[in-house]
């Protein structure tokens, strides 16, 4: 069955070739690729139409969109029933759509698979890995967040994405609002595994303004979806600002980044994940080329 990968991007020029070539170096063969400009200002859209394959269809008007109108455009320009996400400074194992159609093929029932994630530096140095095997998820346990969701590292069927749009008058937080919204309605039928099969560059989203712009967009959320447990939940994400305050006065953000993925060797993940990363280095070697 065919898939359709989207990838948006923006001013992603340092990274978007590795990106490409992690689509590239795919053991799952049958796919299109969707790249999707956000009028980026730097030479991101000339690589995108560099690299020559008819699987790849590159869209750009010039405009700057932001993520959810961008991700919600792509669902509508796919040509297959299964959309893949991808962001366009990451990478993701060579074996990662295989893995996940296998899944969503062996139950129908379900709507949308996710990963466990490798946490990686701008230069691809590894930090460490996290991810869980759930088959069942709440809206409670989405609340409270006893669950993750590696957005990026979504497959799902398009019905879904056609039921349930990005909400594009949000700048961030886009995809917890859509997890929050869908569960509300009974409509999150997924399955993540732990398996780290995405490769996210985190180093750089771990900043003052992002991490407390992301808290105030989750208390919104939860005002919206919380219900009865709407005023803990508000009151714990401000006592979460407030240590952010506090961490930031002392130059200490880094200790969240190092909090959110121990840095575990646990079943060889990062034996793997070098193997994986030279894949993707010989293929990145191929495109170019040509």
């Amino acid at each position: 069955m065919p898939i359709s990968i989207g990838l948006p991007f923006f001013n992603a020029e340092l990274y978007l070739e590795d990106a490409i070539a992690s689509v590239f170096a795919q053991t799952y063969t049958d796919w299109e690729l969707i790249l999707m400009d956000d009028g980026s200002t730097d030479n991101s859209l000339e690589i995108a139409k560099s690299i020559k394959d008819p699987r790849i269809r590159v869209y750009s008007d010039g405009k700057n969109k932001k993520l959810a109108t961008r991700l919600n455009e792509i669902v509508k320009l796919s040509k297959y029933d299964i959309l893949a996400r991808m962001d366009a400074d990451d990478l993701m194992s060579p074996n990662r759509l295989k893995i996940q159609m296998d899944i969503l093929e062996e139950n129908q029932h379900i709507d949308l698979v996710s990963t466990g994630l490798i946490s990686i530096k701008d230069n691809l140095e590894f930090i460490g890995a996290r991810g869980s095997d759930n088959s069942n998820i709440s809206l409670e346990d989405l609340l409270y967040k006893r669950v993750s969701v590696v957005h990026a590292a979504m497959l799902g069927r398009i019905s879904w994405f056609l039921r349930n749009p990005y909400d594009p008058s949000l700048k961030i937080a886009q995809d917890y609002d859509l997890w929050l919204r869908s569960s509300s309605k009974n409509d999150f039928k997924i399955i993540t595994i732990k398996t780290p099969l995405y490769y996210y560059r985190e180093e750089k989203n771990v900043t003052f303004k992002k991490i407390v712009a992301a808290y105030k967009n989750e208390r919104k959320m939860y005002r919206n979806y919380g219900g009865k447990h709407m005023p803990f939940l508000v009151l714990k994400s401000y006592l979460k600002s407030n240590i952010v305050f506090m961490l930031n006065l002392i130059n200490k953000l880094d200790l969240l980044l190092s909090k959110r993925s121990s840095e575990t060797n646990e079943g060889g993940v990062l034996k793997s994940y070098s193997n994986d990363l030279e894949i993707i280095r010989k293929m990145k070697t191929q495109l170019i080329k040509k």
